[in-house]
């Protein structure tokens, strides 16, 4: 292949918006339409590796390794069950690696060093971020293409995404210039309430060029994959979760 793959970070400062969900559903999809994609846990938290059914506990090494030990990232990238989504993995150690890296030479563009020679292997590289703004996920952003934004459609913390869009702003001016916004992933969505409703309403008025189409609803198969170490694909593709993520996947392709 000639060209080089994308890279996107899934991002929200906010914890529990459906980041890794989407990030591990739309790359198992998108291996699924035959591309080559890579998952990159760097979330401490480690829930995309273990979501991909990789006991963490069990790694010898993961991405800590590469982002402060100057490990190769290709050495440490992990086959999953699903054809054509490699993942490379986190560990819990990688919580130590902020403060790690806080004292180490261009520390905000270190994962984007370690991620450049694997653009050639893959088509997709997605990053799943910790739920802060901390030094991991400006890695994220900055060896990004582009920022995939899950937002809950339970509430909407207008103030926590125009947080995140400075954020992504600083790391425009200071150390990517091309950095943009893909899209913004409505997901949680229950359309027997009135928030949820109000909450696309609110995010199409205000975000109208940003918001893409397709809507994740709040579905039990979804929340229960990772815990079979699946993604939906595999797990409950005909679910109202698994012909969203699908339909995510057509939607995200044809803009591509």
């Amino acid at each position: 292949m000639g060209s080089l793959g994308r890279v996107y970070a899934v991002a929200n400062q906010k914890g529990g918006v459906g980041k890794t969900t989407t990030a591990v559903n739309l790359g198992a999809y998108l291996a699924n339409a035959g591309k080559r994609v890579l998952l990159v846990d760097a979330d401490p938290q480690s829930n995309a590796t273990s979501s991909l059914g990789i006991d963490k506990s069990a790694l010898s090494r993961s991405i800590y390794d590469v982002l402060v030990g100057g490990e190769p990232a290709s050495n440490l990238i992990t086959l999953t069950g699903c054809v054509g989504l490699d993942l490379l993995p986190s560990s819990p150690a990688l919580a130590g690696a902020q403060v790690e890296m806080v004292e180490m030479a261009g520390r905000e563009v270190l994962l984007r060093q370690a991620l450049e020679p694997l653009r050639q292997r893959y088509d997709f590289v997605f990053i799943d971020t910790p739920p802060s703004l901390g030094l991991l996920t400006v890695n994220a952003l900055a060896a990004a293409d582009g920022v995939i934004i899950p937002v809950q459609c339970e509430y909407l913390p207008l103030e926590g995404l125009t947080q995140l869009l400075h954020t992504i702003e600083l790391v425009r001016q200071t150390l990517n210039p091309d950095l943009m916004i893909r899209g913004l992933v409505l997901t949680m969505y229950d359309s027997r309430t009135n928030l949820a409703r109000q909450v696309v309403a609110d995010v199409r008025q205000h975000f109208a060029d940003l918001a893409l189409e397709v809507i994740i609803p709040r579905n039990v198969r979804v929340s229960e994959a990772p815990s079979y170490g699946q993604p939906i694909t595999t797990y409950a593709p005909k679910s109202s979760g698994g012909r969203a993520y699908a339909a995510l996947c057509d939607e995200f392709l044809m803009g591509e």
